[in-house]
C-alpha cells in the first residue's frame, strides 16, 4: 500500500520535527507544507524534503492527491482549521493542545465524526515503551492502590522567545507553561487513570521578561480516586519528572521538556531518560529507557488508523476530556476557586 500523502501547516521547529520524523517511513510521506513566515529557512526545508510549497491551508485542502493535513500550528487556530479540512474531506493530525474550550473543541470533534475522518492529536509521550510500561505495571496493581501522581515539567523558552512567540502571549497560551507543556500531563493521568473531577490552580508571572505568566501549579483530584499536582515553570533549567505513588511501590520517570536549541534527535527520542522502581520493601530497581522517536510512532500509528487499521491511541473521549479539564484549569487560575470539570 502506498504511504499516506500528508501536507504539513507550520513550518517552524516543530513542524520541521514532525517532517524529519517520518523522512523514512513506508507509511506516511509529507509531501506538501504551508507556512506564513516563508522563510529562507522554510524554504530550505521544504526543499529538503521535497516539499511544494503551498500558498496556505486552502491550497492544501483543495489538492485532490493530498490525504491528511498535520496542524503545527498555534492553539487558537485549530478549530476552525480542522472543520475547514473535514469539509475538504481530508483527515488531520493535529498538534496539541486541540483546543482550550470544550465546546469549540467539540464542533470540530463532530465535523470530522460527520466526515468519516480520522483525527490524530499529538500527544506524544504515550506511544514511548517506558509511559506504556509504567501503564501496564499501574494496570496490573503492581505498584498497589495509588495515592497521589505528581509531574513537574520546566524550561527556560520564557527567557529566550522573543514576543511574537505564540508561547509569549497570555491571550493564546495562557497559564504560561499549561498549553506548551503541561497538558502532556494531563493526558498522562488520563491516560493512566482516566477521568478527571476537577482542578485548583495558580499562575503567575516571576521571572519572565514578556507579560506571560512562567509558573503555574494544580492540584487535580481524580475520578479513580487518587490526587494529582502539575507544576509547569518556564524560567529555569529544562526537567521533567512523573512521579506515581502506590501502597507496593512509587515509580518515577524521568526526563526532559523541548527546550530551543535541541537538536531534531533531542525532540523525537530524549523525552525519557530515566525510570526508577522503588518498592515499599526492598532495593530500587532502575530500569532502560530505550531511545525511541515518539513522533514517529505517533504519525505512523495516525497513518494506520487512516488506513482503517487500529485506531488512533488516543481516543475522541480522550481528546474532548483533556480540553474539559484544561479549560477547568483556566477557569480556577481566574477564579481563584476549585472547578469541576464540565
Amino acid at each position: 500500500m502506498a504511504p499516506l500523502k500528508a501536507a504539513i501547516v507550520g513550518l517552524g521547529l516543530w513542524g520541521g520535527t514532525l517532517i524529519e520524523s517520518v523522512r523514512n517511513s513506508s507509511l506516511i510521506h509529507f509531501v506538501a507544507g504551508a507556512t506564513r513566515s516563508r522563510s529562507a529557512r522554510d524554504q530550505e526545508l521544504a526543499a529538503k524534503y521535497g516539499l511544494r510549497l503551498a500558498g496556505g491551508l486552502e491550497e492544501l485542502i483543495a489538492d485532490r492527491e493530498i490525504d491528511a493535513i498535520v496542524l503545527a500550528t498555534p492553539p487558537s487556530g485549530h478549530p476552525e482549521q480542522i472543520i475547514r479540512c473535514a469539509k475538504a474531506g481530508k483527515h488531520v493530525f493535529c498538534e496539541k493542545p486541540l483546543s482550550a474550550s470544550k465546546s469549540a473543541a467539540q464542533e470540530a470533534i463532530t465535523a470530522m465524526q460527520r466526515a468519516g475522518l480520522t483525527l490524530g492529536l499529538g500527544y506524544n509521550r504515550r506511544f514511548h515503551p517506558s509511559w506504556i510500561d509504567l501503564k501496564r505495571r499501574i494496570t496490573s496493581g503492581e505498584l498497589g492502590v495509588i495515592s497521589h501522581v505528581e509531574c513537574t515539567m520546566s524550561g527556560p523558552n520564557a527567557l529566550l522567545m522573543g514576543p511574537e512567540a505564540w508561547r509569549s502571549q497570555p491571550a493564546e497560551a495562557p497559564c504560561g507553561g499549561l498549553l506548551p507543556m503541561g497538558v502532556h500531563a494531563i493526558d498522562g493521568l488520563i491516560d493512566l487513570f482516566g477521568q478527571i473531577q476537577g482542578a485548583y490552580c495558580q499562575s503567575l508571572r516571576r521571572a519572565a521578561p514578556g507579560p506571560n505568566d512562567d509558573t503555574t501549579s494544580i492540584l487535580f483530584r481524580l475520578a479513580a480516586g487518587p490526587t494529582a499536582y502539575l507544576a509547569t515553570m518556564m524560567s529555569t533549567a529544562g526537567s521533567f519528572r512523573f512521579q506515581v505513588y502506590g501502597s507496593k511501590a512509587m515509580a518515577l520517570l524521568g526526563g526532559a521538556v523541548h527546550v530551543a536549541g535541541q537538536s531534531s534527535e533531542q525532540r523525537r527520542s530524549g523525552l525519557f531518560g530515566s525510570y526508577l522502581l522503588q518498592p515499599v520493601k526492598g532495593e530500587a530497581q532502575s530500569l532502560d529507557v530505550p531511545a525511541f522517536d515518539v513522533n514517529h510512532a505517533e504519525l505512523e500509528a495516525f497513518a494506520t488508523a487512516v488506513r482503517g487499521g487500529a485506531p488512533f491511541p488516543v481516543s475522541i473521549e480522550q481528546m474532548l476530556h483533556g480540553v474539559a479539564v484544561t479549560e477547568a484549569v483556566l477557569i480556577s487560575a481566574r477564579s481563584g476557586k476549585y472547578e469541576a470539570v464540565a
